[in-house]
C-alpha cells in the first residue's frame, strides 16, 4: 500500500509539471502588463563569497614579533568584511594571537620552526575559504645573522676627466659590479617598508606630525628625535627606534644626484639618494631658515669628539646631496625616519686570516689588512683591480657604502690616537694641513654625480678628521666617519676650489664648510667572500 501510495504521487506530480511548463509556454493567464508584476514583489540577489588574503610566506628570526597583514582581502559586492585569524600549527603550543580578529594581527615567534597561519573573512553573510601562510622562524646565530650591503644602485659609468657618461667596460668602477640590489616591500597599508636585503623595517612617511606636509614643521632636534622613535607605535609594533647612522646609511643610493650646485627653486627635476617607495624631501625653502640641501636625517650616532668650534656632534645622512657629516646635535634639528628590526645591522664581526687580510663574517667581505697611497682616483680603482694579495686576484675598489661599514663611530683620532677603524687594520697615519698628526681618506669606487649629469667626482670616507677652512683656520668641520667627494684627477681644476697655504704648503678646498680636497686619497680593497 505505501509503495502504491508513493507511486502516485510521482504521478501526480510528474502530470503537474507538465500542464506549469505548457502554461508558461502559451502565455497562459498572463499579458505584457499582467498584474503578476506586483512592484511589491522583490527579488533577493545571491551573495558573492568574500575572498581572504593572508599575504605572503615569511622568514623571522626567532623571537621576533610577525606581522600579519590581510588588507588585501576582498569582496566584490563591496561589503564590510571582518577577520578572524587562527594558528593552524606551531612549534609552540602556548603561542597566541593578538588582534585576531583584526585586520592586522600579530605573534611572537618564540621557538623555531614553521608556524602556519589561516585568514578567514566574513561578509555579513557568508564566509570565505581559508588563506593560509607559512611563518618559518629560525634561531639568530652567528650564520643565520648576516647581513647584506645594499648596493649603490649607479649603474652609469663615468669619464673621470670630463665627467661625461661612458660605457662601462670593466674597468673596476662601482657600476661594474652588481652587489646585493635595492629590494623593497611596502606594506598594504602603506605605512611600513621592508628592506629584504638587510632585515631593516622603515617608516615610510617622515611626516611625524601627520599634517600631509614634510616640512620644517617636522624635523626635531637629535634627542627629541631619539625619545620620538623610542615612543612611536606603528603598525602594531612598539620596538621603534631611532636609526644608527649605518642604518640610515643603508637607504642611500648613489643613482641620486647632487644638488648642492642648484641655484633654482623647482625641485620638480632634481634626484634624490634615496628610493622612491619612501618619502622624502628636500629643505623647506619656505621655513627661512633651509636651503634645498638640508634634507639631512638624524641618527643615534654621535661623534666621539667635536666639530668646528667645539660642538656636540651628531653624524647625519643627507639624501639631497648624498652625503655623510657631522652636524650640531642640539641646535640643529633634522628630518627623523625611525626603524625597527635586525638590531644586529652595522655591528662588524672580523676574523684576521692571514697578516695580509681581514674577513667580516658579519658582511661576508674580505679587507686588505694594509692600506695604500694612490695618485689619483683611477690610479685608486687599478691598485685594488690588480692586486693579488694572499693569492686572491678578485680585489676592488669597495663601493661608498661597503667602505663605511668599517668605520668604527665609537673611535675618533681626538680621543682614541688613531683613525676610526677596528685596531685589527693597519691604517697609515701623516701630517695633515695644520700639521697635526692624522688618517687619510679613502676612495670608493662610487661616483658622486652632480645635479647636472657631470661625474668627475668620486666618494670618499674620511676615516680620519674631515677638514675644513673657515675664516682662515683649519678645523675638524664634519668629524671622522663622514663621506663626502672630491675631483677625481686633480683637485687644482676643481670648479670652485680655492688654494690657502698651511703648515704642510699649498692646499685646497671647496663649499661652504670649506670642505679640504686630497686628489692623493688612501686605498685599502675588497673582495668577497660568499
Amino acid at each position: 500500500m505505501a509503495i502504491y501510495g508513493k507511486l502516485k504521487l510521482e504521478h501526480s506530480l510528474a502530470i503537474t509539471a507538465v500542464l506549469i511548463s505548457a502554461c508558461l509556454m502559451a502565455g497562459c493567464g498572463g499579458s505584457d502588463d499582467s498584474s503578476d508584476n506586483d512592484p511589491n514583489d522583490t527579488v533577493t540577489p545571491s551573495n558573492n563569497i568574500p575572498v581572504a588574503d593572508a599575504g605572503s610566506d615569511q622568514m623571522v628570526i626567532t623571537g621576533s614579533l610577525v606581522q600579519l597583514d590581510g588588507h588585501l582581502s576582498s569582496d566584490i559586492d563591496g561589503d564590510t568584511l571582518s577577520y578572524q585569524w587562527t594558528i593552524d600549527s606551531a612549534p609552540d603550543d602556548s603561542v597566541t594571537l593578538t588582534d585576531a580578529q583584526n585586520v592586522m594581527a600579530s605573534f611572537t615567534a618564540s621557538i623555531d620552526g614553521d608556524y602556519v597561519i589561516s585568514l578567514i573573512v566574513n561578509d555579513g553573510s557568508d564566509n570565505s575559504v581559508a588563506d593560509s601562510i607559512i611563518v618559518s622562524s629560525q634561531s639568530s646565530t652567528v650564520t643565520e645573522t648576516l647581513y647584506s650591503i645594499v648596493d649603490t644602485h649607479q649603474s652609469i659609468c663615468y669619464s673621470s676627466s670630463s665627467g661625461d657618461e661612458n660605457k662601462c667596460d670593466g674597468k673596476g668602477y662601482d657600476a661594474d659590479y652588481n652587489g646585493h640590489q635595492p629590494d623593497y616591500t611596502l606594506s598594504n597599508d602603506g605605512l611600513i617598508v621592508t628592506d629584504n636585503v638587510t632585515g631593516l623595517i622603515w617608516q615610510q612617511s617622515s611626516d611625524i606630525n601627520e599634517d600631509g606636509l614634510l616640512n620644517y614643521d617636522d624635523k626635531l632636534f637629535q634627542p627629541d628625535a631619539v625619545e620620538h622613535c623610542d615612543n612611536l607605535t606603528l603598525a602594531g609594533r612598539s620596538d621603534w627606534r631611532l636609526p644608527s647612522v649605518k642604518e640610515a646609511y643603508s637607504l642611500i643610493l648613489f643613482s641620486g644626484k647632487d644638488a648642492s650646485d642648484y641655484q633654482g627653486t623647482d625641485t620638480s627635476t632634481l634626484v634624490p639618494f634615496i628610493d622612491q617607495v619612501f618619502d622624502w624631501a628636500f629643505g623647506d625653502l619656505d621655513s627661512g631658515v633651509d636651503r634645498i640641501i638640508d634634507g639631512q636625517y638624524a641618527s643615534t650616532t654621535l661623534y666621539q669628539s667635536t666639530t668646528m668650534n667645539g660642538d656636540a656632534t651628531m653624524f647625519g645622512v643627507n639624501y639631497v646631496d648624498g652625503r655623510i657629516k657631522g652636524y650640531p646635535s642640539d641646535t640643529k634639528p633634522f628630518y627623523v625616519r625611525c626603524v625597527a628590526g635586525n638590531e644586529d645591522y652595522g655591528l662588524n664581526d672580523f676574523e684576521v686570516l692571514t697578516s695580509d687580510t681581514v674577513s667580516d663574517l658579519a658582511t661576508e667581505l674580505m679587507w686588505q689588512t694594509s692600506d695604500s697611497d694612490s695618485s689619483n682616483w683611477d690610479d685608486a680603482v687599478s691598485q685594488c683591480e690588480t692586486a693579488t694579495t694572499a693569492s686572491f686576484s678578485d680585489w676592488r675598489l669597495p663601493n661608498a657604502k661597503e667602505l663605511q661599514s668599517l668605520v668604527d663611530y665609537s673611535i675618533s683620532p681626538d680621543t682614541h690616537s688613531s683613525a676610526a677603524i677596528d685596531a685589527v687594520f693597519d691604517s697609515s697615519s701623516f701630517t695633515n694641513e695644520a700639521g697635526v698628526k692624522d688618517w687619510g681618506y679613502y676612495w670608493s669606487s662610487t661616483t658622486h654625480v652632480s645635479n647636472s649629469g657631470d661625474g668627475s667626482n668620486a666618494v670618499y670616507v674620511s676615516f680620519g678628521r674631515a677638514l675644513g677652512y673657515m675664516q682662515s683656520t683649519i678645523l675638524d668641520v664634519h668629524g671622522a666617519g663622514s663621506q663626502r667627494s672630491n675631483d677625481k684627477v686633480d683637485v687644482i681644476t676643481e670648479p670652485g676650489a680655492q688654494s690657502a697655504t698651511g703648515s704642510e704648503g699649498e692646499f685646497y678646498y671647496k663649499g661652504p664648510q670649506g670642505d679640504i680636497l686630497r686628489h692623493n686619497n688612501k686605498v685599502r680593497c675588497v673582495r668577497d667572500t660568499e
